[in-house]
């Protein structure tokens, strides 16, 4: 079954520092915005909630793995650990490594 999937990585002041549509489903522009929308009308309600941290990860799926979807979290952490890490990196600005990018979509394939 081919599935969609939107990954988002928010900072503490409502901006995505990185956006990924995942997912071996056929690509749509409209699906895109559809997401990005549902994405963020969902981060008005999870900001009260989840805001101890300065970084939030949002994934919208329709897979049903739960264990998947936690071993994505899981790698997708530790690779946004060691961007964090990097000493030239700006906290809260944009991730523009093409090697985030690729692990993350391939962590994608892998489990959602």
């Amino acid at each position: 079954m081919a599935s969609t999937a939107c990954f988002v990585i928010v900072s503490k002041n409502d901006i995505p520092i990185y956006e990924a549509e995942v997912g071996s489903a056929p690509k749509r522009e409209d699906q895109a915005y559809q997401h990005q929308f549902i994405l963020h009308a969902a981060l008005d309600v999870v900001q009260d909630l989840a805001w101890a941290t300065n970084t939030i990860f949002m994934l919208l799926h329709d897979s049903r793995s739960e264990d998947g979807i936690k071993s994505f979290f899981q790698e997708v952490h530790e690779l946004y650990i060691k961007i964090f890490l990097n000493p030239l990196y700006l906290p809260g600005s944009r991730i523009t490594s093409s090697h985030f990018d690729t692990k993350v979509r391939a962590l994608a394939r892998k489990y959602l």
